[in-house]
C-alpha cells in the first residue's frame, strides 16, 4: 500500500467539507478558494476544483454572481445557500464524531 495515495484520497474525501467552510466566511471566487486551500496545505488545482464547485451548485448548495474585475473579464463569485449552511452543519456533526471516534481509538 503507498502512503501518497491514502493521504490524496483522505485529501479527496474532505476536500468538499474544506470548500464549505472557506464559503461559510463569505463569498469567494476560484483563486481565492484554491489559495485558501494552499495556505491550509491542501494543494488543488483549477481541474480539481471546478467539477467539485459545479456538483455542489447542481445540488444547491452553492449559488454564484458574476462581478467585474478591473484585472479582466467578469469573475464569479461562489457563496453558500440556505441548503448549503444546512449541509455543512450536519458535516460539521458527521466530522465531530469521525474525530472523536478516530481519538479514543488511539488512546
Amino acid at each position: 500500500m503507498n502512503i501518497e495515495n491514502v493521504k490524496s484520497q483522505m485529501r479527496k474525501g474532505v476536500l468538499e467539507y474544506c470548500i464549505l467552510l472557506i464559503l461559510n466566511k463569505g463569498e469567494a471566487y476560484v483563486s481565492d478558494i484554491i489559495q485558501s486551500l494552499k495556505d491550509a496545505r491542501l494543494i488543488v488545482v483549477e481541474g480539481t476544483l471546478y467539477p467539485l464547485l459545479t456538483r455542489l451548485k447542481n445540488d444547491e448548495l452553492l449559488s454564484y454572481t458574476w462581478k467585474e474585475s478591473s484585472q479582466g473579464p467578469p469573475r464569479k463569485y461562489y457563496n453558500l445557500t440556505e441548503k448549503g449552511h444546512t449541509f455543512l452543519t450536519e458535516l460539521e456533526k458527521s466530522w465531530n464524531e469521525l474525530n472523536e471516534t478516530i481519538l479514543s481509538l488511539k488512546r
